[in-house]
């Protein structure tokens, strides 16, 4: 994809500086842009690279006010961020794999229905049943189960497995090799020790305007559904157990465990490698620090929490208790030494004296 400046800042409602026929093909980072680039600036630590960026065209705030000469043609928006956004939106749009509607190397099913303006990569399966909205992007080697349900706009990644009777919103994205509605964990014990299975038989619903990172993994519920909430947006490599639910434009970073039946609310943020137990309840709007282990549920609303101590479960509970009061007792302690101290100083001069 080429643009030329003049195009961009009509794009971004944005007033330009410097050429207007400068032409860009690709995004890049200021400190690393090259001539053909655009680089944006939206952090004062970065302007040193403004002046010595390579880049044809940068963009940057209104209100900027540079010290030394720019190479870059400007173009000024009212908010970097958003404005780079919708930038990355359109070049990506443009790298879209092109194609015929069905390859030959596919397979769809007969009684599966495609809607309009949707692309099939080369050696898809669709199986009996399925349905997929319009203007959906579906890449090479995914395979989409029966009857799975897929609304419009969607982008499904390469190796991306949907098994049966899932149902996917819109404008919903699916990266690599997301594996959503496998078998939940589910297995009985037995008196010989040995485990049976728990047969799996309900499903995941994905509601609209949700990201799932590669390599996540979402399974089905037991019964009924696992669910993801409407704008909730999740990373690679994490874990979605049966039956739980993840609440409306809530985030999980890379490599969260969530086990069965635990409920996170929504506009909830929450840091990498945490740990759920099953059967919770998180709060609306909780924040959790990366690496904690939540073992009970949150009542309050926009929580704050940190911190997974993992030692033995019978010996948390009884450290847990002190650790709560460890800033008193380490005052009571300090307390105690200077009285000693003094005890024994006042000690060794009774002694000198007798």
């Amino acid at each position: 994809m080429k643009v030329t400046a003049a195009q961009l800042a009509l794009l971004l409602d944005g007033s330009l500086e410097g050429d207007p026929n400068a032409i860009v093909s690709r995004p890049a980072r200021i400190e690393e842009a090259v001539d053909g680039d655009f680089a944006f600036l939206d952090n004062i630590r970065y302007e040193p690279y403004a002046y010595s960026t390579k880049a044809s065209i940068l963009l940057v705030h209104r209100s900027f006010q540079p010290t030394q000469p720019l190479k870059p043609t400007l173009i000024r928006v009212d908010d970097v961020r958003s404005s780079l956004a919708l930038l990355l939106q359109k070049f990506d749009e443009a790298n879209q794999a092109n194609g015929t509607d069905v390859p030959e190397a596919s397979f769809v099913h007969k009684s599966a229905v495609i809607g309009v303006g949707t692309r099939i990569g080369v050696y898809a399966v669709i199986e009996e049943g399925a349905v997929i909205g319009n203007n959906c992007t579906i890449y090479p080697q995914v395979f989409i189960g029966r009857n799975v349900r897929i609304g419009n706009n969607c982008r499904i990644y390469p190796g991306v497995r949907i098994h049966f009777d899932c149902v996917i919103g819109d404008n919903c994205t699916l990266h690599a090799n997301a594996v959503i509605g496998a078998d939940g964990f589910g297995f009985a014990p037995q008196g010989d020790k040995t485990w049976v299975k728990v047969p799996q038989v309900g499903n995941v619903v994905i509601e609209n305007d949700v990201e799932v990172g590669a390599c996540t993994c979402i399974d089905r519920a037991a019964i009924g559904s696992t669910l993801i909430r409407q704008g909730a947006k999740l990373d690679n490599l994490i874990h979605i157990a049966h039956n739980a639910e993840v609440g409306n434009n809530t985030a999980l970073a890379a490599q969260v465990g969530v086990a069965g039946s635990t409920r996170i609310g929504d506009n909830c943020q929450i840091g990498g490698q945490v740990g759920f137990a099953g059967h919770l309840t998180i709060a609306n709007g909780t924040r959790i620090q990366a690496q904690s282990g939540l073992g009970s549920s949150v009542e309050k609303p926009n929580t704050a929490l940190f911190g997974s101590p993992a030692i033995g479960y019978k010996d948390f509970i009884r450290s847990h208790v002190v650790f709560k009061q460890l800033p008193d007792l380490q005052k009571k302690v300090l307390e105690l030494e200077k009285k000693l101290k003094e005890l024994s100083e006042r000690s060794v001069k009774n002694e000198q004296k007798g």
